[in-house]
């Protein structure tokens, strides 16, 4: 058998693996997204939305510390912490870590709120980087302000647990909003099932939409291409994705999570030496309480809402989804043992095999697949009508996802767009299978390649202030 022989079998084959994969991965996006659908029905019949109310003014209602890592925020942080200290919940504390920031971050928190250096013991539960300071002001009572060597966003999330003096914490981003009420909900679950461990909001692109301290105001579409294709990409992977997994999810958004402390703890805290430390800690839980054979339920609720900055150019998405492949991959590597263990049931059998094979090997196959398909047409061993019917039914798989994504969210969020703006985000949905999420695919595939070299870098991603985001444009 000639050489150019074994290069036509090859390409004959991973063509055929390659349509076949890419309509199985479809078709289990397409339960997932009628699993999801079911689940809000569910949700609207119990009336979950006006249930929390209920648990406002509640003294049994876990007290919990909101634990903010900061580095180089300045743009940003002051407004957040005041956003902070009004939401509505009985009892919390605020714990702003600034993780050797280089900028006026430090300067302006000082000044804002007048804090001053204390002494005061704190227990080490997990080790991190040196400590320089701890800041308070009486007339903050809830609010501290520590100040350390730069470790990342890891040890920064370690030195909040050790400060905190709540048996809940919450990890929150300091460039992102979480809705007033948000707290709320998260800290229902908490005490509505004792067994719950972690419990995660629903993360929302905050560029368009005006957000005035803490509260929603309205949703406006944004100027920027990259940014609408963002709002629907989230959509679908918030919405149809996390709400399917149930108890099996494997990651809760480090934008806004709720946590059992002392099961973190008992854990070991947050790994400092990945850029993955949303994943990694939600799939260490799973890990720990299996091994201890303790009972535990991790939880997704879509009505606690928190709004971020997404990228607001190519070259910083291309940074933050290399980030976030680096990070799975890390996390997977690390918790290999638990692959098609049966001892860690369906986080083993099926989240973790899910997450190699369609996360991590998908953006391997669908990269090959975007040159070697092409050549295979230039040489004759794949039948044009064949591909384009494949081509036809990918695209309507696609989206039909992201219009599914588009609905589910006017189904959690009635009256936040406007039939309108979904309807011309829905254009977007369609748009996005040509070139946006095969950049977005090759963007995850450089975090593959160029593992060994980022997966200790964060990367940097320009921000604006949140009173600048809404971006007025009739379109």
């Amino acid at each position: 058998m000639t050489f150019l022989n074994i290069i036509r079998i090859f390409i004959r084959f991973f063509n055929y693996f390659c349509m076949a994969y890419t309509l199985i991965l479809s078709l289990i996006y397409l339960i997932q997204l009628f699993t999801a659908f079911k689940k809000v029905r569910k949700q609207e019949k119990r009336k979950i939305s006006e249930d929390y109310m209920r648990y406002a003014d509640s003294p049994n209602l876990l007290p919990i510390s909101l634990i903010v890592p900061a580095h180089n925020e300045q743009e940003n942080i002051v407004q957040n912490i005041k956003d902070l200290m009004k939401l509505d919940y009985p009892q919390f504390e605020v714990i702003v870590v600034n993780d050797g920031s280089t900028d006026e971050t430090q300067r302006r928190i000082l000044d804002e709120f007048k804090l001053y250096p204390i002494e005061g013991a704190v227990k080490i539960k997990i080790p991190t980087k040196e400590i320089h300071n701890v800041y308070y002001n009486t007339d903050y009572p809830n609010f501290y302000y520590i100040d350390k060597e730069n470790g990342g966003k890891s040890d920064s999330l370690n030195a909040g647990i050790n400060q905190a003096q709540y048996p809940l914490f919450a990890c929150l981003d300091a460039d992102s909003r979480i809705e007033r009420d948000a707290l709320l909900i998260l800290g229902e679950e908490f005490l509505k099932d004792t067994t719950t461990v972690v419990a995660g909001g629903f993360v929302r692109i905050a560029n368009g939409s005006v957000i005035e301290s803490g509260e929603w105001k309205r949703f406006d579409i944004p100027k920027r291409m990259v940014e609408r294709f963002q709002i629907v990409e989230y959509f679908r992977s918030f919405l149809s994705g996390r709400l399917s997994w149930g108890k099996a999810l494997l990651i809760v958004s480090g934008a806004f999570g709720v946590f059992n402390k002392q099961v973190v703890i008992d854990a070991g805290g947050y790994k400092t030496n990945t850029i993955g430390e949303d994943m990694e800690i939600v799939v260490r839980i799973h890990r720990f309480m299996r091994s201890h054979k303790r009972k535990y339920t991790v939880k997704f609720c879509p009505e606690a809402i928190c709004w971020t900055q997404g990228p607001m150019s190519f070259t910083d998405l291309r940074s933050q989804r290399r980030r976030w492949q680096i990070g799975l991959f890390d996390t997977l590597k690390s918790h290999f043992i638990m692959t098609f263990n049966p001892r860690f049931r369906s986080v083993g059998l099926f989240s973790i095999p899910y997450n190699w094979f369609f996360e991590f090997l998908g953006t391997i196959v669908e990269t090959l697949g975007y040159f070697i398909i092409p050549f295979s047409l230039i040489m004759g061993e794949l039948n044009m009508y064949f591909f384009i019917l494949y081509l036809f039914l990918s695209v309507m798989l696609g989206i039909m996802l992201s219009v599914g994504g588009i609905i589910l969210e006017q189904n959690t969020r009635k009256g936040c767009m406007s039939s309108n703006q979904a309807m011309k985000l829905s254009l977007y949905a369609i748009l996005e299978n040509f070139g946006y999420r095969q950049a977005i695919t090759l963007f995850r595939f450089g975090g593959i390649i160029k593992y060994r070299k980022y997966k200790r870098s964060w990367g940097n991603i320009k921000r604006r202030e949140f009173n600048t985001m809404a971006e007025r444009k009739s379109i």
